[in-house]
């Protein structure tokens, strides 16, 4: 698919267009104040009413304060799972009380980018119990590599906790570990995964990294992936050539895996991974060295052999977290892609046509400064949003009418 990013000039247009349109806020102190007190009484804070171009928004803060939240998931009984990056697992109450720290969630390394990651729930949950962690494990002396981690949910624990994958080899760098869960229509699980900032490993079949592998939720590697039997190339490999991808969700129109990932400097790209495909990094890019110097080993924008992106930006937003909004309850936001956005602090909604292209693109929460680390959507239809910061918060996006 062609990539369609969005011209300069549009893009200047489209924040002239919403510097009118920002949050009517109070000042950073009443707030904080206002959220502390409503949090303690177990109610949601407005925290500002945002305009936007399907209307007037209410943002609300649902719990906090979280310590560098990463993920979460929605529990049938309507309690949420959240995932902190120092290590924990809490638990949100339907009043917004947070729990203590589960135990039984495996060590980590919580070091640079490391630490605590993702969390999903087995598509059998309801019989199973059972929760996925990604998480920077520890390996032997300085080394770490991405993990997932699966275990039963019993009250305020995690039981019978066993590892279901190990990134191979584990590298001593604290950067890039990717990583986000997604089960498929099969009940197989995607795992995301970085470069571990060492660009060639994602162009290595022999590693893990840069790649999004798929197992069994077990931990088996599906007979039909791409790579089986193939010496010298890790079985669990889906595609590969990718960065550092935070971002990941099922189509649920076409039930396909959608990612994306962190570009260097610019360059930051949406992908529709196909199996045995390379995706290109660091061959090809859009983005260049933080230094401004070229990337050493690409070639330029594209390169026989190796997969163009559905979608990049010239200018890196920062992305993190994906969620595709297909729910009744807010009808204007059908079509949409909502997608966080940490280096520019910001909310993207992109919307698609019928044959999946991005034909537009709106930016919310501009004003609002805050890092947005993961997006879904709720049971409610309403948007869920996690800020990384040492007192960051769940916070509910939805029209300001909504209950």
């Amino acid at each position: 698919m062609t990539p369609r990013p969005f011209p300069l000039a549009a893009a200047t247009v489209l924040a002239i267009a919403l510097a009118g349109c920002q949050p009517a806020s109070e000042p950073a102190a009443t707030q904080a104040d206002a959220a502390d007190a409503s949090q303690a009484a177990g109610q949601p804070t407005v925290v500002a009413r945002i305009d936007s171009e399907i209307g007037a928004l209410a943002l609300h803060t649902v719990a906090g304060p979280l310590q560098h939240p990463w993920g979460m998931a929605f529990l049938p009984d309507g309690r949420i799972l959240v995932s902190e990056r120092v290590g924990n697992l809490r638990l949100v109450g339907t009043d917004g009380r947070l729990s203590a720290p589960l135990t039984g969630v495996p060590a980590v390394v919580a070091e640079g980018q490391g630490g605590l990651l993702d969390v999903a729930l087995s598509p059998e949950f309801a019989t199973d119990g059972l929760v996925y962690l990604s998480y920077a494990e520890p390996g032997e002396g300085s080394l770490a590599g991405t993990a997932v981690a699966r275990g039963r949910l019993e009250g305020e624990a995690l039981t019978g906790v066993e590892v279901v994958f190990r990134q191979s080899p584990k590298l001593d760098t604290r950067h890039h570990f990717g990583s986000r869960l997604v089960f498929d229509d099969h009940g197989d699980l995607f795992i995301t995964m970085g470069d571990r900032g060492v660009r060639p490993t994602a162009q290595d079949l022999s590693s893990h990294m840069g790649t999004v592998a798929r197992i069994h939720p077990d931990g088996r590697v599906p007979e039909d992936n791409p790579f089986v039997g193939e010496d010298g190339i890790q079985p669990e490999t889906w595609s590969w050539g990718h960065r550092n991808q935070q971002g990941a969700a099922l189509n649920p129109w076409t039930r396909e895996l959608w990612t994306h990932e962190h570009g260097p400097k610019g360059g930051d790209e949406i992908n529709i991974p196909k199996a045995g495909r390379n995706y290109g990094w660091p061959i090809i890019t859009y983005g260049i060295n933080y230094s401004g110097e070229p990337i050493p080993e690409a070639v330029g924008t594209e390169a026989d052999g190796l997969e163009q992106p559905h979608h990049y930006w010239p200018i890196s937003p920062g992305i993190s977290g994906m969620a595709f909004h297909d729910h009744g309850a807010v009808p204007a936001w059908q079509r949409s892609l909502f997608i966080g956005a940490m280096a520019e602090r910001l909310l993207i909604r992109l919307t698609l046509d019928e044959n999946q292209n991005i034909v537009h693109e709106e930016r919310l929460l501009t004003e609002f400064g805050q890092r947005i680390r993961d997006v879904e959507v709720g049971p409610d239809g309403a948007l869920y949003l996690l800020t990384d910061d040492p007192q960051g918060s769940l916070l509910r996006l939805a029209p300001e009418a909504s209950p």
